[in-house]
């Protein structure tokens, strides 16, 4: 697992920060989505200045120790397909680290 993002909660219950990877270095912001219809729609939007590069889900991880995170998948113009990744908040709630695995082959 690699940590490709840092995040702080902001005052409107979004979350902004920093995404690096090797193609992309962008501070970037997830936007909580107040037009949620359908059970599916995203619960944020992740904007970089005023376009939407992806989207979050709320998730929750399984097992004994169970925590809410976001889903976050979001375009990287190099690659063919989105990047998958986890937004896993620290334990003072205020903090987040942007989490993402290598898809395995096979």
């Amino acid at each position: 697992m690699s940590v490709i993002g840092h995040f702080t909660l902001t005052k409107d219950g979004g979350w902004a920060g920093t995404i690096r990877t090797l193609t992309i270095n962008a501070r970037v912001r997830l936007v909580p989505n107040d037009n949620r219809d359908q059970d599916n729609t995203p619960a944020y939007r992740l904007l970089l200045g005023h376009d939407r590069i992806g989207d979050a889900w709320e998730a929750q991880t399984t097992g004994e120790d169970s925590c809410s995170y976001l889903r976050v998948r979001f375009d990287d113009p190099i690659l063919s397909e989105p990047i998958s990744a986890a937004l896993f908040p620290g334990k003072d709630g205020a903090n987040a680290q942007l989490v993402w695995n290598r898809r395995r082959a096979g």
